[in-house]
């Protein structure tokens, strides 16, 4: 919700052309930075819990998944200290076009995010299981389809450089997996036995 206000309220931002990640640029970076740091720990904490309700006994997805879902917060407070290089005109100023050189944090946010993705990827496929194993058909194919959504999206920003449909379902599918794994959280909460 905190970068979906910045992308409609910070100059120059046009998700079409600008990764979520470019907001931690410029005078307002810091509120990116610190939604990055706030949601990543949060996300860890939420793995906690996750593991306390579904570790023991350890199942599918009792160990993996908390674990899965810790290495993305982990990954998203990575994020917060390693910022994206500016690239393709924002924040207003920055040459349009890709950087003609890339910054040791923006290669680390790049790899720390990287690493995110591929976890919360794992998550969803590893959850899927879970569901599917306790008769929750619902669950296992909004985690499979949430998993491959963020995959196959993920993959085509690098597929399609610069493609305004590929940015755009890219930041969608974010809001998808982050929706997924909030209700993923409010189900354990709510439900810890069922599965």
């Amino acid at each position: 919700m905190v970068a979906g206000l910045q992308m409609l309220t910070r100059d120059g931002f046009d998700i079409g052309r600008h990764p979520a990640s470019l907001l931690s640029n410029g005078d307002l970076g810091w509120i990116q930075m610190a939604n990055f740091a706030v949601t990543g720990l949060l996300f860890v904490a939420g793995a906690i819990g996750l593991h306390r309700v579904l570790g023991r006994p350890a199942g599918r997805g009792g160990t993996w998944g908390p674990r899965l879902i810790a290495l993305l917060g982990a990954g998203m407070v990575g994020a917060a200290v390693f910022s994206a290089d500016p690239v393709d005109g924002f924040p207003p100023g920055t040459p349009l076009g890709p950087p003609t050189t890339v910054s040791v944090p923006g290669l680390l946010h790049f790899l720390v995010a990287a690493v995110a993705f591929i976890a919360l990827i794992a998550a969803c496929f590893v959850f899927a299981r879970r569901f599917a194993a306790a008769g929750r058909k619902g669950w296992a194919w909004f985690s499979r389809g949430t998993g491959a959504l963020f995959l196959v999206s993920w993959l085509s920003i690098f597929a399609l450089p610069g493609n305004r449909a590929a940015n755009t379902i890219f930041a969608a599918a974010i809001a998808i997996a982050l929706t997924w794994a909030f209700l993923l959280a409010a189900r354990r909460l709510t439900h810890p036995a069922q599965e």
